[in-house]
């Protein structure tokens, strides 16, 4: 069994290639286990600790295997903080393992600076990353009020509805070979999602960037793939407006990495909207 953890400068991550237990999940996200909701919050705000949360969802059949806090700049808020739980159900573990696996992603803090929100992902275990569904799949949001365990349950089972959606858009991707102008165009579309237009951008060649054979073929889906591990793990050169050679960040802030997921998903299947548009 492998787990592996890291701590960066926006949040602490934990991942593993089994299910992550409470002695694990408490290390390196605290917050998951907060007993009290941040002392912002109103007497209106109904205190659920995520670990309640995750413990009911257990008996659901749905097991974390990748789980990060954001780090925060006001120490008050350190076990409060916002975090995210990458969730597989029983009946998804080990399904089509060779491209990649559904997940549920979960969302929460106890500070106020997010509600309880699950979406739709897929992790891929060549290159051991996560994406997230677009806005296809519609995101389930929870309130901090009311029955929150009940409602966040049945938001998950409404998302692994969408399972077999995200499986038929993946396949649909798979099926679809780009030609190098199409590769280069995909890329093109992407950098903006990634970066302002203040910023200096690596060139669409650097994001076409393959970091292994298995990546070499030239499908839509591995496409994506690559495109989506360039920006996030970052890497790729680019010049300074000074002329400098400098390299891209990684994105490890929890909502840059959902933001700019969700909008490359939306991408891609707006590419398998074209490309199918015009095969007929």
């Amino acid at each position: 069994m492998t787990l592996s953890s890291r701590f960066t400068a926006r949040c602490h991550i934990t991942r593993a290639n089994h299910p992550l237990d409470d002695n694990q999940l408490r290390a390196y996200v605290p917050s998951i286990y907060a007993d009290t909701a941040h002392e912002s919050r109103s007497d209106k705000y109904a205190h659920i600790p995520t670990s309640t949360v995750l413990d009911a969802l257990r008996k659901e059949g749905f097991e974390p295997f990748m789980a990060c806090q954001a780090r925060v700049r006001d120490e008050s808020k350190l076990g409060f903080a916002k975090h995210m739980l990458r969730l597989r159900h029983t009946s998804q573990i080990g399904f089509n393992h060779e491209e990649g696996t559904n997940e549920i992603i979960l969302l929460n803090s106890h500070d106020g600076s997010s509600s309880y929100q699950m979406l739709a992902g897929c992790f891929r275990f060549v290159c051991q990353n996560g994406m997230v569904c677009g806005d296809t799949f519609q995101d389930v949001r929870v309130q901090h009020r009311g029955q929150i365990v009940d409602n966040v349950i049945e938001g998950a089972y409404e998302v692994l509805k969408n399972f077999d959606k995200v499986s038929e858009s993946r396949e649909a991707m798979a099926a679809i070979t780009l030609s190098a102008d199409e590769q280069m165009a995909f890329a093109e579309a992407s950098l903006p999602l990634r970066f302002s237009e203040k910023e200096q951008k690596p060139r669409a060649e650097h994001i076409l960037h393959r970091r292994r054979s298995a990546d070499n073929a030239n499908d839509l889906w591995t496409t994506f793939n690559v495109v989506q591990e360039n920006l996030v793990k970052g890497g790729m050169p680019r010049r300074t407006r000074k002329g400098k050679l400098s390299r891209t960040r990684k994105i490890n802030g929890i909502d840059g990495n959902v933001r700019l997921n969700k909008a490359l998903w939306t991408l891609a299947e707006a590419m398998t909207e074209l490309k199918l548009k015009v095969a007929a």
